[in-house]
């Protein structure tokens, strides 16, 4: 007794779902190595995030250190850290949506950030 036989074409599904799989894995090794930076104050701070949303380096300049107004080297650093951050996921989602054709959120699994 044989089973019920698999629609035309579901050869062709699989192997461009195959394909789609391993340019996505290949996507998010890439997207692992993206760095970005931002800056504040005039490039007073800047601060660059890798792809993994990890802060890799903070740079002050020391003119912006002032002992008497410590809130807005706080603010100039958060808003480069924001900054960086917001940028490498721009290039992380454009990479995505090289592989998946702009399908995010269609049963893709999501990215962990």
């Amino acid at each position: 007794m044989k089973g019920p036989k698999p629609p035309k074409g579901m050869g062709k599904i699989l192997k461009q779902a195959q394909k789609m799989q391993a340019d996505m894995m290949k996507a998010q090794e890439e997207i692992a190595l993206l760095e970005a930076e931002g800056s504040a104050g005039g490039g007073a701070v800047t601060v660059r995030v890798n792809g993994q949303m990890e802060v890799i380096s903070i740079s002050i300049d020391p003119e912006a250190v002032d002992p008497e107004d410590v809130e807005t080297l706080e603010d100039l650093v958060l808003i480069a850290v924001n900054q960086a951050i917001k940028e490498v996921r721009a290039k992380s989602d454009e990479k995505l949506a090289s592989v998946t054709g702009g399908l995010g959120g269609m049963g893709m699994p999501e990215m962990p950030f």
